[in-house]
């Protein structure tokens, strides 16, 4: 799921290591969940594609990166209307 328009996503991983998420720094720029290969089981990648919305906040509790702004993707509903509008004109 596209959480930026700069390449920021998040989505189920099933060919990394379990001990690799929450504990090391794997991507170029994605959020990877635990997954099973084809879907299925009981994983946090499965349970997020289930139950999230679009326009869902999405917290990387502990990153040294930087907060996304909010007119770069899908959170764009955190914006005034009017900086939303100004913004979306270009």
């Amino acid at each position: 799921m596209r959480l930026s328009s700069s390449g920021t996503f998040i989505h189920g991983n099933y060919w990394g290591s379990s001990s690799v998420f929450g504990n090391s720094g794997t991507s170029h720029g994605c959020v990877g969940l635990r997954d099973q290969q084809g879907g299925g089981g009981d994983t946090p990648g499965k349970w997020f594609f289930n139950e999230s919305l679009v326009g869902d906040v999405v917290v990387v509790k502990n990153s040294h990166d930087k907060t996304v702004k909010p007119d770069n993707g899908l959170n764009g509903w955190n914006m005034s209307w009017s900086d939303w509008k100004a913004g979306s004109a270009v």
